[in-house]
C-alpha cells in the first residue's frame, strides 16, 4: 500500500511551524501585519492554529493607508476576522503625502515599517512569499541596485531601533500557488485590493505583464531568483566582513581616519563608507552621491568647515578624522535653531544623574579615591552648569599657570562644533570642571580623600 501524500494545506502548516520553531522563543509575543489580502489572511489562519500548539501569544496590526476608497471596509474586515478568533488587533491610520522623487509605494512601505518598529512585541510577522521575493529582486535589478539591494529578503532580521521587534517572514519559501491552494482548501475569505490590478505601479506591471512571459519559458523562475538572491546575500555578508576588518584598521578613537581610507583601493573605500553609513542607520546613498562623498573626503583639503549631507546626517572632518553627526547637531554656530541660548545655565542640586535636555546629554557622578572634585569646596557656592561665554581661564594642571579655556580647547581633540555646547561646571563664578579637559587645580581633591568625578555623556 503506497504512502498517502500530505495535502498541501498540511504541508504549508508544517513548513510554517518549522520556521517558527527555528526562530522564535517560547512565550514570545507575535504581531501579524494583517492587510486583509489573501497572503496575510492565510498567514493569520496558520498562526492562529499554531498558537494553540506552540507557546506564543498572537495579536495583529492593520495599517490603513487611506489611499483606497475601500480602506475603511478593509479595516473593518480585519477587525471582524480577529474578533472571530478572539485575537487583539490595533488599527493604525496613515495620512500619506506624496513627496517629489519618492513613489507612493516606497512612502507607504517606509511608514509601515515605522509603525512596526514601535510595536510592543518580540516579532512582527509579515506574509511575504517566494513570488514576492522574485518580484523584489527584479525591481531592485531594474533600479540598478548593488549586491546588498539584490540580496534576498531574510527570513528574520533586526530592525534599526534597539527595542523594536524583529521582522519574521515564515512564508518566504512558499510559492503563491501553495498559499492560494491553502486558502481555498480552508474556505478562507479575503479582500482584493483594486490597486493590485493597476499596472501603473511597478510591482504590478512586473506581476501582470512581465512575469507571465517569464513563466512560459522559465516555469521555476521564483526558485531560481531566490537562489540567486541568496548567493548575492552571501556575497554581501562577505563584503560586510571585509568592511569590518577595514574599519578596525582605519579606526582611531571610534572615528575613521581619512589617511587610512586613502590607503584602500577605491572599491574597498566605497565598501567601507557604505558599511559605516549603514551601521549608523543611514539609508544607502546613490552611487553618484557615494562617489561625491568619497571624493570630498579624500581631497587634499578636508577642513573643519566642510559639511557633507547624507540623509538626516552630516559628515564632517577634524584633525584627519571623519565624524558622522545628526544634521541638527552638526552646526558650529551657537545660535542655531536647535542650540540653547549662549546664556543657558542649569543649577545642580545633587541630582544623580543630571539630565541636560537642552544639550542632549547626561552628567553622571561617581566617587573615586585620590581623584575628582573636592565636594565640600564645590558646595560653598551655588553650583551651576553653563555654556562657554569666552574669556574663561582654567588650570587643570597644578604645575602650570592658569590658561584661557579657548587655548585649552584648541589643543584637545574636541571638534569646534562641540566646544560651544559643552556643559561647564561652576561654583559661584569660578570654573571648576570642563568635560574631557579636567578639574581646576583649586578644586582638585587632596590625596587619600574621595573625590566627586563627573562625566559628560552626549545622547
Amino acid at each position: 500500500m503506497g504512502h498517502l501524500r500530505k495535502p498541501k494545506s498540511n504541508s504549508l502548516l508544517c513548513d510554517t511551524k518549522r520556521v517558527l520553531l527555528a526562530h522564535i522563543k517560547p512565550d514570545s509575543h507575535i504581531v501579524i501585519a494583517l492587510s486583509g489580502g489573501i497572503d496575510s489572511v492565510v498567514l493569520f489562519h496558520l498562526l492562529v492554529t499554531l498558537s494553540k500548539q506552540m507557546r506564543f501569544s498572537l495579536s495583529a496590526v492593520h495599517v490603513n493607508h487611506g489611499i483606497s476608497r475601500n480602506a475603511a471596509l478593509w479595516s473593518q474586515f480585519c477587525c471582524d476576522l480577529c474578533r472571530a478568533s478572539d485575537i487583539p488587533i490595533t488599527v493604525e491610520q496613515l495620512n500619506l503625502k506624496k513627496e517629489t522623487g519618492i513613489s507612493l509605494e516606497a512612502l507607504a512601505r517606509d511608514e509601515r515599517y515605522q509603525i512596526f518598529s514601535r510595536l510592543q512585541a518580540d516579532y512582527v510577522v509579515l506574509a511575504q512569499h517566494m513570488n514576492d521575493q522574485a518580484e523584489t529582486f527584479l525591481l531592485q535589478l531594474f533600479r540598478g541596485a548593488g549586491i546588498k539591494g539584490l540580496s534576498a529578503m531574510p527570513v528574520i532580521r533586526k530592525q534599526n531601533a534597539d527595542m523594536a521587534p524583529q521582522v519574521l517572514r515564515p512564508l518566504l519559501e512558499a510559492p503563491r500557488s501553495q498559499i492560494e491552494a491553502y486558502a481555498k482548501q480552508n474556505r478562507l475569505n479575503w479582500i482584493d485590493d483594486e490597486s493590485n490590478d493597476s499596472t501603473a505601479f511597478n510591482r504590478n506591471f512586473l506581476r501582470h505583464s512581465v512575469l507571465p512571459l517569464l513563466k512560459e519559458k522559465y516555469p521555476n523562475y521564483p526558485k531560481t531568483l531566490l537562489r540567486t538572491s541568496r548567493n548575492l546575500s552571501e556575497a554581501s555578508l562577505l563584503l560586510d566582513e571585509l568592511a569590518a576588518m577595514d574599519s578596525q584598521h582605519c579606526l582611531l578613537s571610534g572615528k575613521l581616519q581619512i589617511a587610512a581610507i586613502r590607503e584602500l583601493s577605491l572599491p574597498r573605500a566605497r565598501n567601507l563608507l557604505r558599511f559605516t553609513l549603514s551601521q549608523q542607520g543611514v539609508k544607502f546613498p546613490s552611487a553618484a552621491k557615494l562617489e561625491d562623498i568619497l571624493r570630498q573626503l579624500l581631497s587634499p583639503r578636508t577642513d573643519t568647515q566642510r559639511q557633507i549631507t547624507v540623509g538626516q546626517m552630516v559628515i564632517r572632518c577634524y584633525k584627519g578624522l571623519m565624524y558622522l553627526l545628526p544634521e541638527s547637531t552638526s552646526t558650529t554656530s551657537s545660535t542655531s535653531p536647535t542650540s540653547p541660548a549662549s546664556n543657558w545655565q542649569q543649577a545642580w542640586q545633587g541630582e544623580r544623574p543630571l539630565h541636560l535636555k537642552n544639550l542632549n546629554g547626561i552628567i553622571n557622578f561617581s566617587y573615586a579615591e585620590n581623584q575628582g572634585i573636592d565636594e565640600k569646596k564645590l558646595l560653598q557656592e551655588p553650583v551651576t552648569f553653563r555654556l562657554r561665554q569666552g574669556g574663561e581661564r582654567f588650570s587643570p594642571n597644578c604645575n602650570r599657570p592658569r590658561r584661557s579655556l579657548k587655548n585649552l580647547l584648541q589643543e584637545t581633540s574636541i571638534p569646534p562644533w562641540e566646544r560651544n555646547t559643552l556643559p561647564l561646571l561652576f561654583s559661584g563664578e569660578k570654573l571648576v570642571w570642563v568635560p574631557r579637559i579636567g578639574i581646576d587645580c583649586e578644586y582638585q581633591v587632596k590625596s587619600d580623600e574621595p573625590g566627586l568625578v563627573p562625566t559628560w555623556q552626549a545622547i
